[in-house]
C-alpha cells in the first residue's frame, strides 16, 4: 500500500525532477529544493512549494525504495545544506529510520546518501 499520494507519477514533472535527481546521484552531488521547484514550474518559496516539492520527492522516494533501491530524494537539500522534516518522516514512515535524535538522523542521512551515490554509480558504469 502506498504511503505517499499519487499526484504526480506519470507527469512530465515527474520525469523532469527524477533525471535530476539521478543527475545529482551519479556524479556523487546535490539538488536544492529550489532547484526542484524550479523544474515544477513552481514559486521558490513558500509553504506552497514546499508541499509540492516535498509530494514530489516523496512519490520518487517511495518507488525507489518499492525498487530496492535507497531513498533517491537523499540528494536534495535546502539552504542550510540538510534535508527537510519531511525527509526523515518520509524515512519512519517507510521503515527505514527508527532513529529520532537529530545524530540518528544526520548519519541516518549520510548513509542513505551514500547508497544512492553507490546504487546509481553501479547501475551507470562504462
Amino acid at each position: 500500500m502506498p504511503v505517499v499520494s499519487d499526484k504526480y507519477r506519470r507527469t512530465r514533472e515527474y520525469l523532469l525532477v527524477y533525471c535530476e535527481l539521478i543527475s545529482a546521484a551519479r556524479y556523487k552531488g546535490i539538488t536544492t529544493y529550489q532547484a526542484i521547484a524550479k523544474i515544477m514550474g513552481l514559486p521558490l518559496k513558500g509553504s506552497h512549494m514546499g508541499k509540492e516539492v516535498g509530494k514530489m520527492l516523496g512519490e520518487i522516494a517511495e518507488n525507489e525504495c518499492n525498487l530496492g533501491r535507497p531513498m533517491l530524494s537523499a540528494v536534495v537539500v535546502g539552504v542550510d545544506g540538510s534535508p527537510g522534516p519531511g525527509f526523515f518522516s518520509l524515512a519512519k514512515a517507510l521503515g527505514k529510520l527508527q532513529g529520532v535524535s537529530k545524530d540518528e538522523k544526520r548519519r541516518f542521512w549520510q548513509e542513505e546518501k551514500e547508497a544512492v551515490y553507490t546504487a546509481w554509480q553501479k547501475e551507470f558504469k562504462a
